[in-house]
């Protein structure tokens, strides 16, 4: 706790420091206990285990509630008919017809206590008699008052007042062929109602209620927990596919998993031990084909420096001699020599792109004047005159000076023969990287162009395949400048400017060396 003091900032308030502290409890307590992410499959499973335990568990109270209730309800009224019945038969026999107010109270303050009613009433014609004057008898409904007249059987209504239950009895008394009272026969005109209470019967359901209650927490939680069992033998195999499927996206392609059991989860770690089966045999073939390409392409380009060196001699000195040939024998020289020059620098790339696919490049580092690297490779061109330097003295950094005079003579050719002039090369230093940036003032790039301009063999104009560049250039600029630890960016397009290459390398200086 005092490390969560100890991080609050003293300008927070009391309350917020109190609330930071009760999240770090938290997080604290759900590392600890590793609890299942919610969003998850594992928490997703879990929920929805205990929902239908809780549902299962709710619907089989209701259920009990609504049988144990009704089984209650239904003893405790045939009881209560039973005993009203012989109650009224055998108080009936003492009652005179036609009665008197007197006997009919006697009558009802007798079975009241018979019976343990709560409230008994004895009607005859215009007169009624209660055990209990004071007691409220709208419990007797119209309704049972109907049936008892209309009926000669025992009649029994539940009735709900103040919130409890009562269980409202009636009868006629009837007259039998010997003049003797019962509750059949002849009617008598004599009509008598009981009211019991109820709440010792909603009391003992209420009870078994309760107790099924009480059973609800623990079988929510025995859900749980085999929900969390469940889920552990059903997203362990899960895991670890989703732990081999990206160790097979990083290149592993020999990664399988364990095939246990035939269920569906065997199944698809089946599947996927074949489609990895599968993906290493497709892969393996690429790259062998891939090798064998770039070996064949290294092979053939070294083949043919040979002969081309010979043929570029043969045609230089046919160059030389051409004023001294006929027009068309001339003409054919120097053709001849600038075809043989175009070949010699196709292969002189191809050579040097097989020895990037190879991963044999290595860089020849040492202490580079900036200023110096960038004019010389503008002199050795000729384009001193033609393109604008903005070259600051005193930058120096560790690279390969060759490969360096590569990109910027790529850079800088594209955009003579592309943009359109100024071309403006800017080298600048700020925060430990090192920009130089080709700047021309033409058209620009198209969208289309952009985004193939450093894949091999392409050329912005497809119409021109005859042009003397190779569609190499831009791509060996950038896998040197990728070897460098760097790379380099096509701006987007601005109002007034053309294309603007900038090449990105960490500075590195003799000193962090």
């Amino acid at each position: 706790m005092s490390t969560t003091e100890g991080s609050t900032k003293s300008g927070a308030t009391p309350a917020a420091a109190q609330s930071a502290r009760k999240t770090a409890t938290r997080n604290a307590v759900r590392t600890r206990l590793r609890l299942p992410r919610l969003d998850g499959l594992r928490g997703r499973l879990i929920i929805t285990v205990v929902v239908v335990a809780l549902i299962s568990a709710v619907t089989a109270t209701v259920l009990a509630y609504r049988e144990s209730r009704d089984a209650v309800l239904k003893r405790a009224q045939s009881a209560a008919v039973d005993e009203f019945r012989n109650h009224v038969e055998q108080s009936a026999t003492e009652l005179d017809v036609p009665t008197d107010p007197r006997s009919m109270t006697r009558l009802a303050t007798e079975l009241a206590s018979g019976m343990r009613a709560s409230l008994v009433v004895v009607k005859y014609r215009d007169f009624t008699a209660s055990s209990d004057p004071s007691a409220d008898q709208t419990r007797i409904t119209p309704e049972l008052r109907v049936a008892v007249r209309t009926q000669s059987r025992v009649s029994l209504q539940q009735v709900e007042q103040g919130g409890k239950p009562w269980l409202a009895l009636g009868a006629p008394v009837g007259l039998d062929a010997t003049g003797g009272r019962g509750s059949s026969g002849q009617p008598s005109g004599v009509e008598i109602f009981a009211v019991s209470s109820l709440a010792e019967e909603e009391r003992d359901t209420a009870e078994l209620v309760r107790s099924v209650q009480r059973g609800l927490l623990p079988v929510v939680l025995l859900a749980a927990v085999l929900a969390l069992l469940a889920a552990r033998t059903v997203l362990r195999p899960v895991r670890k596919l989703a732990r081999a499927t990206r160790r097979l996206a990083t290149g592993e392609l020999s990664i399988r998993v364990e095939e246990k059991g035939r269920d569906e989860l065997a199944e698809l770690a089946h599947t996927f031990n074949e489609t990895a089966g599968a993906l290493e045999h497709s892969v393996g073939e690429l790259r062998e084909q891939e090798a064998l390409a770039r070996r064949f392409v290294a092979d053939v380009s070294h083949e043919l420096r040979t002969p081309l060196a010979a043929m570029t001699i043969v045609s230089s000195v046919l160059e030389e001699d051409a004023d001294q040939l006929t027009p068309d024998t001339a003409h054919a020289a120097r053709t001849v020599s600038a075809e043989t020059a175009k070949l010699a620098r196709l292969v002189d790339d191809l050579i040097e792109i097989s020895r990037f696919d190879a991963r044999a490049a290595a860089l020849t580092e040492y202490s580079v004047d900036m200023a110096e690297a960038v004019r010389g490779t503008l002199a050795a061109r000729g384009w001193t005159d033609r393109v604008e330097a903005d070259l600051p003295p005193g930058i120096r950094a560790r690279l390969d000076r060759r490969r360096l005079d590569v990109i910027v003579a790529n850079l800088v050719g594209n955009a003579l023969r592309h943009g359109a002039p100024p071309v403006t090369v800017t080298v600048r230093t700020a925060d430990d990287r090192l920009t130089v940036s080709v700047t021309d003032h033409g058209p620009g790039l198209a969208p289309e162009v952009a985004r193939h301009v450093f894949d091999r063999f392409y050329k912005a104009d497809s119409a021109r395949s005859r042009s003397e560049g190779s569609g190499l250039g831009m791509a060996i600029a950038l896998e040197n400048a990728r070897l460098h630890g760097g790379t380099i960016e096509l701006a987007p397009p601005e109002p007034g400017l053309g294309a603007v290459f900038t090449l990105r390398l960490p500075l590195r200086t003799e000193s962090a060396s």
